[in-house]
């Protein structure tokens, strides 16, 4: 049997990954999705066998490829004109109180682990020393000297604000 130059299968399925394309990551990155799927086609076809299903070979490697580009769109930021002036209430880190949160980066990185896995999180100090390494007294020591600097520093930093100037 005589194989069809690779020019040709473009010729003939393009049209068809790129429908394929567009209706998995619409048309603005449709275009990249179709380039990257003859791309991998092309380093494949020679071991292509003879009697292969050539649209549905390229079908699934255009889905393929545009399922890789949505994912690398969901991991891409998001540009916005102004940060919002109000914390987000979503749970991260970075949108607590701000100097809550600045307090607790500034633990040394144990004291910090032990304090996030068992306060925050609720893990057994057994579970915690797993993670951080070490004993369970050795993480419920890093806890407890955590909380104390943090409580410490917390109600040195929030008395400051308070007094009168």
């Amino acid at each position: 049997m005589i194989v069809k130059p690779f020019e040709r299968i473009v010729d003939e399925y393009g049209p068809v990954v790129l429908r394929v394309c567009r209706a998995v990551v619409g048309p603005v990155d449709a275009d990249d999705a179709w380039s990257e799927t003859f791309l991998s086609a092309l380093k494949a076809y020679p071991g292509l066998p003879a009697d292969a299903n050539v649209e549905a070979w390229l079908v699934t490697i255009a889905h393929r490829k545009a399922v890789d580009i949505t994912r690398a769109r969901a991991r891409r930021a998001v540009p916005v004109g102004e940060p919002p002036e109000e914390h987000s209430r979503t749970g991260r880190p970075e949108d607590w109180d701000g100097d809550l949160w600045d307090e607790l980066a500034r633990l040394p990185d144990k004291q910090r682990a032990a304090v996030a896995y068992h306060h925050l999180v609720g893990l057994p100090y057994q579970e915690v020393a797993a993670i951080v390494g070490g004993s369970a007294d050795a993480a419920r020591r890093a806890a407890a000297d955590g909380m104390k600097a943090l409580r410490a520093r917390y109600l040195k930093t929030t008395e400051l604000e308070g007094a009168p100037s």
